[in-house]
């Protein structure tokens, strides 16, 4: 029954969508710039070929998306200037830069239509900001990187350095909000605390978002061990193979700089468990199995082992792709620049880190009865993980070990990626950027934001039938201020059905939508919705 619901709820918000997409954008001159800043995997990415100069996008695209990635993705770490260089010696990755930067960052599949929300990244947040009056080129602007990349490589810093400086004088000579996302935080906190001269003379807010300062422990073991999937189930097919981004993830610095910081004490330490098969000391060649616990330092001998032997065909040669002490080297140091960064004493910072969700902390590999015998075959393991509060991917415990003097951390249930477009981060945003009025609901005393919803749902069972209710609101900004004297409003019924089955019932919904069209310019609708079914 509440699928009804959902299915109407859906549609009024396309609508709504729809409707105000032909609308002429409001612009507000008065707001300070904003720069978003995304995480890993979150920028297009786009292939040059140096003869030709035919540029066609890699990451992401579904068709021919795993020849392509593998031929113009893979790459091999130079230690001698800490970058990632793509095996295909004639072409280079670069970032496209239309739209001030947001192109790269919003919509990570143009192309897609069906399924589009998949490859969301900053669009909501960039359509909501739009919404408020921000412009882009003027007020709002994206930096996409080479996500394979060192968090605090030199190229990177120079170009966000140079970013910083582009959105200064596109501005007015205005300082900048910097929003960041995942790993977006590592690189935003490398570059402060390598340059933080240039970052106190553009940035006067850093706004944090589901940033792993401490490391995803859980999620990136299994991401070294055994590679790492965008989409699952048969879409797989259509996309990038978890083994081709293992290949890829195994050479780049990003991932080693997001393992388990060695500098920080956790509550409960996270740790890679397996259950070997081990032969008794009896005399008797007799073998048992034993559950070893190996601490993040620890493990690496693990890595070592596991990867001893793996091996990436490309273009007809064997390449050797074994755990990388070098980029391990690498990582450390990255590590000790953002553990000793210090936050300029005119630029503010906020934290924003996702709860109320299962996240990898600690992993295990094997159990009693299947053991691993050989740790070359781990990769070929399915993980089983230890899980504590967070996003999904970023534990609580470290996305809150900011390390830095915060005016706020505030805790917003949600997932990863999907607390980008939440309304109660776009409330947050709101009220530390200075957009519109100041909120009432705002405690900046207790650091956190009370968050009244427009959205009520209540559901009772009634003489054999089960009722669900649903009251939703949203107001419009328009461009139509030609009305005079009262406001015109309008009423429109929507109602969806289902024919019941031996399991699930029949459920029939139905909704008013009622728009108040208003002076200004506005417009507030509201839906009430009621759905009936019987029990099953």
């Amino acid at each position: 029954m509440a699928l009804l619901l959902e299915e109407i709820i859906r549609s009024v918000e396309a609508f709504l969508k729809l409707k105000t997409s032909t609308q002429k954008p409001y612009v507000d001159p008065t707001l300070d710039p904003v720069l978003l800043v995304p995480g890993i995997a979150g920028s297009i990415l786009n292939a040059v070929d140096h003869d030709t100069g035919k540029e066609e996008r890699v990451w992401v695209r579904i068709f021919g998306a795993d020849h392509e990635f593998r031929t113009k993705m893979w790459s091999r770490f130079d230690p001698t200037t800490g970058k990632t260089i793509t095996l295909d010696a004639n072409t280079s990755i670069v970032v496209p830069q239309d739209r001030a930067g947001l192109l790269a960052i919003d919509v990570l599949d143009p192309d897609m239509m069906v399924g589009r929300e998949s490859v969301f990244y900053f669009h909501e947040m960039i359509v909501e900001m739009l919404g408020w009056g921000f412009e882009e080129g003027k007020t709002l602007f994206g930096f996409g990187f080479d996500f394979r990349q060192s968090n605090r490589l030199q190229e990177i810093m120079e170009l966000f350095a140079d970013k910083l400086e582009a959105v200064y004088k596109a501005s007015g000579e205005k300082k900048i909000n910097v929003i960041s996302h995942s790993m977006g935080g590592l690189l935003v906190k490398c570059f402060m605390s390598l340059h933080t001269d240039i970052f106190e003379k553009y940035v006067q807010n850093w706004i944090a978002i589901a940033a792993p300062f401490r490391g995803a422990p859980g999620y990136i073991t299994s991401t070294l061990l055994n590679g790492m999937s965008f989409v699952n189930g048969w879409e797989q097919n259509f996309f990038v193979s978890k083994w081709s981004m293992h290949q890829l993830l195994i050479e780049c610095p990003s991932i080693y700089e997001l393992m388990c910081c060695p500098y920080f004490k956790w509550e409960l330490p996270p740790v890679l468990e397996l259950w070997l098969e081990k032969e008794s000391d009896d005399g008797v060649g007799t073998s048992g199995v034993v559950l070893e616990s190996y601490r993040s330092l620890e493990s690496l001998e693990v890595f070592t082992k596991s990867l001893s032997d793996n091996k990436a065909d490309y273009n007809g040669e064997s390449i050797d792709l074994p755990f990388n002490w070098k980029i391990m080297e690498w990582a450390n140091e990255t590590k000790r620049v953002l553990h000793s960064a210090k936050l300029p004493p005119k630029v503010k910072f906020y934290n924003i880190y996702g709860t109320n969700l299962e996240t990898p902390h600690s992993v295990c590999y094997g159990n009693e009865k299947m053991p691993v015998k050989d740790l070359t075959n781990l990769r070929y393991f399915q993980p089983t993980y230890i899980c504590v509060d967070g996003d999904g991917t970023v534990p609580v415990e470290s996305a809150m070990a900011d390390g830095l003097e915060a005016i706020a951390r505030v805790g917003v249930p949600g997932e990863h990626r999907g607390i980008l477009n939440d309304h109660r981060v776009f409330r947050m945003l709101k009220q530390w950027l200075n957009v519109g009025e100041p909120d009432p609901f705002y405690n900046p005393i207790n650091d956190y934001v009370i968050l009244p919803t427009t959205f009520e749902m209540e559901e009772h069972h009634e003489n054999g039938l089960e009722v669900a209710s649903v009251k939703e609101s949203w107001d419009i900004t328009s461009d139509d201020n030609n009305s005079d004297g009262a406001a015109a409003s309008s009423v429109s019924s929507i109602s969806v059905s289902r024919t019941g089955d031996d399991q699930n019932p029949r459920a029939e919904a139905r909704a008013t939508l009622t728009v108040h069209s208003q002076n200004d310019g506005r417009q507030h609708v509201e839906l009430n919705a009621v759905s009936v079914s019987v029990d099953a």
